[in-house]
């Protein structure tokens, strides 16, 4: 029995391990058909997907970065170009402890305070395989320095990079712009945009002005190197290169002589001016006061000094000629007359007694003129003239709001002028539709009144008087205002001038036009509110004098400049053009806190006529000499 019982247990062991073996070989058989069957996929189905990873571990491609486009003036002057400096760069992924690298830089290579600030907030901003510059134009002594020690300094080299210079400084910054470092936006901008591939390698971006709408064509065509590497990341050789093409140069029909004396002209003062040649569009010069250095925001603006350009009162990053809106005050008046002579409405012979004063139709409520007791018999010449508020108090009422604000948008009031330059403002052109959706209120007649002189909520760029006064220089014909004069393909050298675009053609009857325009050449004569800036002057110019209210003043309060703070002084507007028979210039300008239009605004467009049309510097010495008469007005 002990013998049969032993027997049947070494059956069953047996059993059981030959059984195990089976399960055994089977699951090692299957995990040997799936290493095949992977094997097979990996080396079949994807052996073009391997292979490439395989090339890309030993072939880097490197961008080539292009050339930025030049900007220049009309006569050639560089205005924007590139120069290329050394800069001390870190790949974090590639340093072991960042911190302790920079502490052994510093007694290698002078890294100021500024220095440091800029590179943590680029590193915050960047990806750690990002090559991150922590001091730019290094000197010959501190390259040197590092090449000495560059062994020491894992993931620390010196680039040779392009950098953006504006040689003038901050002439003309609100027209130029700047660049500076790509942000979160920017990529977002150029993702959207489908640039993403020639951008590779480029960490500077137009932010403002020309360098940000013309981007497309001054940035160029970014080019690739394709460089085989060895085991320790140094390149072998170069397999294949694409150059880049560097961005086209654009010409701008700025004149930068004439630019340079209008911002000189400015002085300490505030403001903005534009000016525009009505027969083409052209804009000649295109101010705003104060301005900055676009040279400081190449590879990223110090925060401290951004902190005080952005805090300051006077907002040097405010580009007034587009986006400051002004009431236009009595620059207004010539187009508000046109508007009452193109409906019938006090036409020569008529006129008025003008007692100093206006009372409102069934109310008590009084409007004073400029003048206290009246600039007595007044026609609609001599309204304009002598810029008398009592004429066009009741020129107003007659016309009505809404019919005077459509009037007044066909010379483009409260509509944007579409200057090549992004962030214009449309301004403000009020209505009784207008007030009763932004405040549920009626439109009251008193409103009407203060419309008449550019008062109330009337509000204008200098971009767009100057493009109205160039249509009313024009007859009525509006060409589109625009800042480039061509471009020239870096590839074929080809120069693709830019044609005038008309906007429309307004018709006025010529002897309405007439009566405006004489109106506007005797403001420059003897007796006009600016008499002393066509004194002595070869050509006639038309223009109308402007002044903007920045502080409401009492009922029988008078206005006193040496009394106020200065920045609560009234605004000084100034329109012209000229030759008055022929004209090739038009000018706007707003001078902050300036006082008088006639007085303030209307030398410093003097002094652009004189060199525009006779290429004449004036001297300063006669042209502010104001007459007692005309120290009087204050429109």
């Amino acid at each position: 029995m002990s013998f049969i019982k032993n027997n049947q247990n070494i059956y069953k062991s047996r059993f059981l391990f030959k059984r195990r073996l089976a399960l055994l070989t089977g699951l090692i058989s299957i995990a040997f058909l799936v290493v095949i069957g992977r094997f097979f996929y990996l080396q079949i189905f994807k052996y073009d997907f391997y292979k490439g990873l395989s090339e890309n571990n030993r072939i880097a491609v490197i961008p080539n970065v292009p050339n930025r486009g030049l900007i220049l003036d009309r006569n050639g002057i560089i205005l924007a170009d590139n120069y290329f400096v050394y800069s001390l760069e870190v790949t974090p992924s590639k340093v072991t402890n960042l911190n302790k690298t920079i502490d052994n830089l510093k007694p290698i290579v002078e890294l100021s305070v500024s220095d440091l600030k800029q590179f943590k907030k680029i590193l915050r901003e960047s990806s750690s395989l990002d090559s991150i510059p922590i001091k730019t134009h290094l000197s010959e002594i501190d390259a040197a320095r590092f090449a000495a020690n560059k062994l020491q300094f894992e993931g620390v080299e010196i680039k040779s990079r392009l950098f953006r210079r504006y040689p003038k400084g901050s002439f003309a910054s609100h027209l130029i712009g700047h660049i500076n470092r790509i942000n979160e936006e920017d990529k977002e901008t150029i993702k959207k945009l489908g640039w993403q591939q020639n951008y590779k390698g480029t960490d500077s971006i137009g932010k403002l002005g020309i360098e940000k709408y013309y981007e497309a064509r001054l940035h160029g065509t970014t080019g690739f190197q394709e460089v085989e590497i060895d085991a320790n990341g140094n390149s072998v050789r170069i397999l294949n290169n694409t150059p880049s093409i560097e961005g086209d140069a654009i010409t701008l029909s700025i004149d930068a002589n004439l630019q340079d004396i209008a911002e000189n002209a400015f002085n300490k003062y505030r403001g903005a001016l534009v000016a525009i040649n009505p027969k083409n569009g052209e804009v000649l010069a295109f101010v705003s006061r104060p301005n900055f250095d676009p040279n400081h925001f190449v590879g990223g603006i110090d925060l401290d000094e951004w902190k005080l350009l952005n805090e300051s009162l006077d907002k040097p990053m405010l580009n007034r000629a587009i986006n400051g809106l002004y009431p236009p005050g009595s620059t207004i008046k010539p187009f508000v007359a046109l508007a009452a002579l193109e409906n019938d409405i006090r036409k020569p012979p008529f006129n008025i007694k003008d007692p100093g004063f206006f009372t409102l139709p069934n109310s008590g409520h009084t409007y004073r003129d400029w003048k206290p007791f009246g600039h007595g018999t007044v026609d609609i010449v001599m309204a304009i003239t002598i810029s008398c508020d009592t004429f066009f108090y009741g020129l107003g009422i007659e016309l009505g709001i809404n019919k005077l604000s459509e009037f007044l948008s066909q010379f483009g009031f409260g509509k944007l002028t579409h200057i090549d330059m992004f962030g214009e403002n449309a301004g403000l052109l009020p209505s009784t539709e207008w007030k009763q959706k932004r405040f549920k209120q009626p439109w009251y007649l008193g409103e009407t009144v203060i419309t008449s002189i550019g008062q109330g909520y009337t509000l204008v760029t200098p971009m767009q008087l100057g493009q109205a006064v160039a249509t009313l220089a024009n007859a009525g014909l509006t060409i589109q205002p625009r800042l480039i004069q061509s471009i020239k393909n870096s590839q074929t050298g080809k120069m693709e001038v830019f044609k005038n675009k008309m906007v429309q053609e307004l018709h006025f009857k010529p002897e309405h036009l007439a009566l405006v325009k004489e109106g506007m050449i005797n403001v420059t004569q003897p007796g006009g509110t600016a008499a002393s800036v066509g004194a002595g002057a070869p050509y006639k110019i038309a223009a109308k004098t402007g002044t903007a209210q920045v502080v409401e003043m009492k009922a029988n309060q008078k206005y006193n400049p040496d009394r106020m703070n200065e920045r609560h002084r009234d605004h000084a507007l100034f329109i012209a053009y000229a030759p008055a028979d022929d004209p090739t210039i038009a000018i706007a300008l707003i001078v902050e806190n300036g006082g008088h239009g006639g007085s303030t605004a209307g030398p410093i467009a003097r002094k652009l006529m004189d060199y525009y049309l006779l290429k004449k510097v004036s001297s300063n010495k006669e042209e502010n000499k104001v007459s007692p008469l005309e120290s009087e007005y204050h429109d």
